[in-house]
């Protein structure tokens, strides 16, 4: 089941993303949905993003093994 969030959106942002989204042919949420896809996608190809990502969690392992000492 998919899971529903709340988006608040700049007025300006709002307009601009309903006015894509009907030249596309498709709903406001679908083209948000499609966004956060290819950014996501974006910052995996990017090397610097996963390796801090890599870091971060190294880091909260090595912390989560001490709280559970």
């Amino acid at each position: 089941m998919p899971k529903q969030t709340t988006v608040r959106l700049p007025d300006e942002l709002a307009d601009e993303a309903e006015a894509v989204a009907r030249v596309k042919g498709t709903s406001v949420n679908q083209l948000i949905i499609d966004s956060l896809s290819a950014e996501i996608e974006r910052v995996r190809a990017d090397d610097e993003f996963t390796s801090r990502a890599k870091r971060l969690i190294e880091r909260d392992k090595e912390l989560l093994e001490r709280l559970a000492k």
